[in-house]
């Protein structure tokens, strides 16, 4: 069965509610694995101040039962503190649209009579349940033996540095890092960066890099567009809130080189094939190849700004400032745990696709059994063959 997903819930209602299917029984699961990847959402320089109220926690309601998952939905529940303010209230109408949100659009689509239906389910609140999703995922790759691990490399026009620093440390270092940078020149520059920002009364975005090791080669497939693991990873992740641009490996580096110099060269060391670079970040025709799987994503600045931008009321077809509405100033360090949900789902969906399997032990077996790139890993017999 494929790992499937929904997610439900507005910024300002009841509570967010998210539904996993596919998991296998038996993982060990406690809502302490979930509420650490919560947490880890709601902290960093440039939060808004909805962070000081939320403080998320996860309710588990079906699919866990003695702390191991049966194989049924798992169904995650987590309550917005903030709906007190909200309930049984009447709310301001809403008519000028917000530049560069789904303010505009959405009414247009949905004939709504008031933008707060709009704005309200595409708020980036809504990543909590993606991310309590993703965190079951990332706890069943760690069974496996994969770490997903993300961090920021761009805030504004400030960059860091991160090809010298060794892929297993740039998790931790990330972590503690304000800003969420495993870079710590770049990252003193990017909270300096932010701090402009709130002054000025604006906001930033930047660019976020996930890689995924080790990763068995076979995830994925060249047959179909759908079923291409680079194009389902860039889906998943331009599919969160502000994402505008997706990149795999050296992305659109690599258009700037010629063939030969864009290409990971294949190289033999002892019994396994490898590669001295990674370029094609671990994924080539759609499959994963064995190399890490490296995926960076563009997120744009915040569209609510301090500073009013121009719109027209749609009431009175007025010309007029917008209003603003509580955000954060850089969402960037906090959406890294989002894109980390993001591709652990993705992988953990390939894998047992390739795998099947209704139950832990099953998948594990099966996953240790994996050809790896070895040479015997191959059934070439060097003979001619009639294709057609």
């Amino acid at each position: 069965m494929p790992l499937r997903f929904l997610t439900a819930g507005e910024s300002h209602g009841p509570a967010l509610v998210a539904i996993l299917e596919g998991i296998p029984a038996g993982l060990p699961l406690s809502p302490d694995v979930i509420d650490r990847e919560l947490a880890r959402r709601q902290r960093g320089v440039g939060s808004g101040p909805r962070m000081r109220i939320e403080q998320d926690r996860v309710r588990l309601l079906s699919g866990v039962l003695e702390g191991r998952t049966t194989g049924a939905p798992i169904a995650m529940l987590i309550e917005n503190r903030d709906h007190a303010k909200w309930q049984g209230r009447d709310v301001s109408p809403f008519t000028t649209p917000r530049p560069g949100h789904v303010d505009l659009a959405a009414a247009l689509k949905y004939g709504y009579t008031d933008l707060r239906p709009g704005l309200e389910r595409a708020s980036a609140r809504e990543t909590a349940a993606r991310v309590a999703v993703g965190a079951v995922c990332k706890h069943f790759l760690a069974r496996l033996g994969i770490r997903v691990e993300g961090y920021v490399v761009a805030i504004g026009s400030v960059r860091a540095r991160v090809e010298d620093i060794p892929l297993e440390a740039r998790g931790q270092r990330a972590e503690n890092s304000p800003v969420r940078c495993p870079d710590p020149r770049a990252s003193v520059r990017m909270e300096a960066a932010i701090q402009e920002a709130i002054h000025a009364r604006d906001t930033l975005g930047g660019v976020i890099e996930v890689v995924a090791w080790p990763v068995p080669p076979g995830l994925g497939s060249h047959v179909h567009w759908d079923r291409r693991l680079d194009a389902r990873l860039a889906a998943a992740v331009m599919g969160v809130q502000a994402i505008k641009g997706v990149e795999i490996g050296a992305g659109f580096a690599l258009a700037e080189l010629r063939g030969t110099q864009a290409h990971d060269a294949i190289i033999r060391e002892g019994p396994h094939l490898a590669r001295p670079t990674n370029r094609a970040g671990g994924i080539e025709g759609g499959i994963s190849n064995g190399q890490p799987i490296v995926v960076r994503a563009g997120m744009k600045p915040i569209a609510t700004t301090l500073t009013p931008q121009t719109t027209v009321d749609l009431v009175t077809g007025q010309v007029t400032e917008t209003r603003y509405e509580r955000s954060d100033f850089c969402p960037v360090p906090r959406a890294v745990p989002v894109l980390e949900a993001a591709v652990a789902f993705v992988l953990a969906d390939a894998l047992l696709e390739k795998l099947g399997g209704d139950t832990l032990d099953e998948v594990q077996e099966r996953f240790a059994r994996l050809p790896r790139g070895r040479l015997d890993d191959f059934h070439l017999d060097g003979r001619e063959h009639r294709f057609w």
